[in-house]
């Protein structure tokens, strides 16, 4: 395999702790294989690869979308009216309650991912490898992928479990922050370059891949110098380059590009078992052309049209919204769909809509850090290098300079680059609470946000109903 591929086999190699079970969080006692049975099947790498199947999961293809874009302006439900999807259509319309079950189903993949980076970081360390570079990898990479679903985790609820700690006690934000932080600077200790990887290991979590998450998780407590020194770090490592066409971004020559400080990857060298049905939930439904038709589910929404059209921003725009008759960069039909427009950057040309796809979802590049260097910079009072960040991403979508010179506008210019330049990432929401914005944007796309209630989601009701120590969150 050029790329990390997780088998089902391999995926398997960990008990998964299902998304109905009572007791996710204490995901280690369910999961314990023995250090004697590791001549038999199981070698510390193996539990790694573990962690990183997690990433394929049914919940990356529809839960993940609810909570992450269809709650925001960037998207609709999308779809047939008559279809829920579920709890699709309460989270568009932030109508949700603790019930809905993709808070539940998310919180549980996040959780038991961890619990699989705890103990693959424990039966690596107690394993014997007497290769001590490739051993501090692992628990590296473990470290890494720990990180990143806690991440997750405290940006959506807060303050939460430290599962190392209590599986019944919630840890203030400060300290799940401070955990994440404490994983990420040991990774970044041991992690080799994204070039110092072997072809077979492309994809894994590299030295870059966690200095880019750790300025991302310094943005998010406003922690200025922090993030600009790592974002900094990240961009004068000589590793990464921005990638000259927007639009090719997510094509499959692009996977693991110039761009990506990491993906959750979905391909082999022959595709099998990608990231389950992730192409397929969103490709488009209904219609006449010579595509293959999906669920047509987390639709760009017309808000998120008119932003890229008052820019003049064609490029993202194409980049990222497939719509009605269109023909497609490899010359597919789309045809005259259900819905008006679609996430182009869900499509797959390979596999269009098939349930096991090869789609890789990028989840960290540069384009993102640059940004972040920016937000940071001018946080720190130097708007003038601020905005040659900025001014960098938009040449490459050949939009004109900046006009904004202020410190207050150009913050408010840099904000509204994310939201163009990261659309259907998985991040807007998140943007959105940490910004302040939340309440405006949603008002201006027709939906009732509630200030001291939506900033967090609700901890899911089985959770509460399984552990009653978890306090619920304000406003739920």
């Amino acid at each position: 395999m050029k790329r990390i591929y997780i088998s089902l086999l391999t995926c398997a190699i960990l008990c998964t702790t299902s998304c109905n079970d009572s007791d996710f969080l204490d995901v280690k006692s369910q999961e314990n294989v023995e250090a004697e049975d590791r001549d038999d099947v199981f070698t510390p790498e193996m539990f790694v690869n573990g962690v990183y199947g997690m990433f394929t999961e049914w919940d990356y293809a529809f839960s993940y979308l609810g909570i992450t874009e269809i709650m925001s302006d960037n998207a609709d439900k999308g779809s047939s009216p008559t279809d829920t999807g579920t709890d699709k259509d309460v989270l568009d319309n932030l109508t949700f309650t603790p019930s809905a079950g993709s808070f539940g189903e998310m919180w549980a993949n996040w959780y038991t991912a961890i619990g699989r980076a705890t103990q693959a970081i424990e039966y690596t360390e107690d394993y014997g490898l007497t290769d001590n570079a490739y051993k501090n990898r692992l628990i590296g990479e473990a470290k890494f992928l720990r990180a990143l679903n806690y991440f997750f985790l405290v940006r959506g609820w807060g303050g939460v479990p430290i599962q190392e700690y209590s599986l019944d006690e919630r840890s203030s934000a400060t300290e799940v922050y401070a955990y994440i932080e404490k994983d990420l600077l040991d990774a970044i200790e041991v992690l080799p370059l994204k070039s110092e990887y072997e072809s077979k290991d492309l994809g894994r979590a590299t030295k870059g891949a966690a200095q880019g998450l750790l300025s991302k998780v310094y943005l998010y407590q406003q922690k200025w110098q922090e993030a600009y020194n790592y974002a900094n770090t990240v961009l004068t490592s000589g590793q990464y380059a921005l990638h000259p066409d927007y639009e090719e971004l997510w094509r499959v020559e692009t996977e693991n590009g110039s761009e990506s400080l990491f993906e959750f990857q979905g391909r082999g060298e022959q595709i099998a078992h990608g990231i389950q049905q992730y192409s397929e939930t969103q490709a488009p439904r209904g219609g006449d052309g010579n595509l293959s038709y999906g669920w047509g589910f987390n639709v760009p929404s017309d808000n998120l049209l008119k932003a890229f059209q008052d820019e003049g921003d064609e490029i993202r725009m194409y980049g990222t919204i497939i719509f009605r008759n269109q023909i497609l960069y490899d010359g597919r039909n789309v045809g005259a769909t259900e819905n008006p427009m679609y996430n182009m950057k869900a499509y797959s040309s390979a596999t269009q809509t098939a349930a096991d796809g090869d789609k890789n979802i990028r989840y960290l590049r540069l384009g993102e850090i640059y940004l972040i260097r920016a937000e940071a910079t001018n946080e720190l009072g130097n708007t003038a290098q601020a905005i040659l960040d900025l001014n960098e991403i938009r040449a490459r979508v050949n939009l004109n300079p900046t006009t904004a010179s202020s410190q207050a506008d150009l913050r408010k210019a840099i904000w509204h680059e994310r939201r163009l330049e990261l659309a259907f990432e998985h991040d807007r929401w998140f943007d959105l609470v940490r910004t302040g914005e939340a309440a405006e944007a949603m008002r201006a796309n027709g939906k009732n946000f509630i200030v001291g209630k939506h900033e967090l989601f609700p901890i899911p009701y089985q959770q509460l109903l399984d552990t009653p120590n978890i306090e619920q969150n304000p406003g739920w």
